[in-house]
């Protein structure tokens, strides 16, 4: 069973599709961060020719950073008349996905390699480490989408947990780990994209329906807020784990992930609007603008960093 079918049969409404201009955004910045990635760190004061003039390989970096900062600064305004009708749970999907470019950001620099090596203690692997944040986000979209069905349910029929047999069919973490890396993190954007999908325009009424976590009584809205709050958790293990198999970060993947984190912050504004919501096709233009300029940049920078 995949997140589509599950999420088909069980959510509110039809699952919303992440806008076409997004989804080019992303492929592109993929593209650029790896550009970046392979900058060696002896590289970083080499001259980059910009705007006819000289910066350095390292300025590079931070003018990528700056410009998606700008481009999300001039997009906020477009967005003014949308706020004003904004579904309450678009905001907490959307920033799940600042969460996630914030994590793509850290892994961009690494390789399948890294994946299998051993912290030792028993704590877990970089791999285990991710299945774990697919299947919690899958997870997270399959009982809360499963928890909204049971809002009509009196109170003294209100389940005290989701049923074994729910959980029984979710995918093993080893298989939502499986894989290269660039396939584990292919999987988790498309699980986080349909859990954001069947989700994020949920309103008031359905956002303040009952909900369990941890055995906790909460609601919907609170489980939909742990999306983030669960990659971040996991993020931060993450930088723990690269220090325990003693694999320290260079320079170069401290400024991508300083790229993809800023994207992440552009993108939390336009994801998983209403297609018909006033000011964001206008918005995502410019993202795709910035995007292909950070592409340039990229290549330029990777092709200044090769000179001697």
């Amino acid at each position: 069973m995949t997140a589509d079918e599950f999420l088909l049969r069980h959510a509110p409404r039809p699952l919303e599709p992440v806008d076409e201009g997004l989804l080019r955004t992303r492929a592109t910045l993929a593209t650029a961060m790896g550009d970046f990635a392979a900058v060696p760190d002896d590289a970083l004061e080499r001259p980059w020719p910009w705007r006819g003039e000289e910066a350095d390989v390292r300025y590079g970096f931070y003018r990528c950073y700056e410009l998606l900062e700008e481009t999300r600064a001039r997009v906020r305004p477009m967005l003014a008349a949308a706020l004003t009708t904004e579904p309450p749970a678009r905001p907490l999907a959307a920033s799940a996905t600042a969460a996630r470019w914030e994590l793509h950001g850290l892994l961009a620099g690494l390789s399948d390699a890294d994946l299998d090596a051993d912290p030792g203690n028993g704590e877990w692997t970089i791999r285990q480490t991710l299945g774990h944040i697919v299947g919690g986000q899958r997870a997270y979209g399959w009982f809360t989408a499963w928890w909204l069905e049971q809002r009509t349910l009196p109170p003294e029929q209100f389940p005290p947990s989701v049923p074994d047999e729910l959980g029984d069919v979710l995918p093993d973490e080893t298989l939502e780990g499986a894989g290269r890396l660039d396939e584990i993190r292919t999987r988790l954007d498309a699980i986080l994209d349909d859990s954001a999908g069947a989700l994020g325009g949920l309103g008031h009424d359905e956002m303040a329906a009952g909900a369990r976590w941890s055995g906790v009584e909460v609601t919907v809205g609170f489980r939909l807020g742990r999306w983030s709050s669960h990659i971040r958790e996991h993020t931060v293990q993450l930088h723990k784990t690269l220090a325990m198999i003693d694999r320290p970060r260079r320079e170069v993947e401290y400024l991508v992930g300083l790229i993809g984190a800023a994207y992440g912050r552009l993108e939390e504004e336009l994801y998983m609007w209403p297609a018909d919501a006033a000011g964001v096709g206008e918005g995502i233009g410019l993202a795709v603008s910035a995007v292909d300029q950070v592409a340039r940049d990229a290549m330029s920078v990777s092709e200044a960093a090769k000179r001697a």
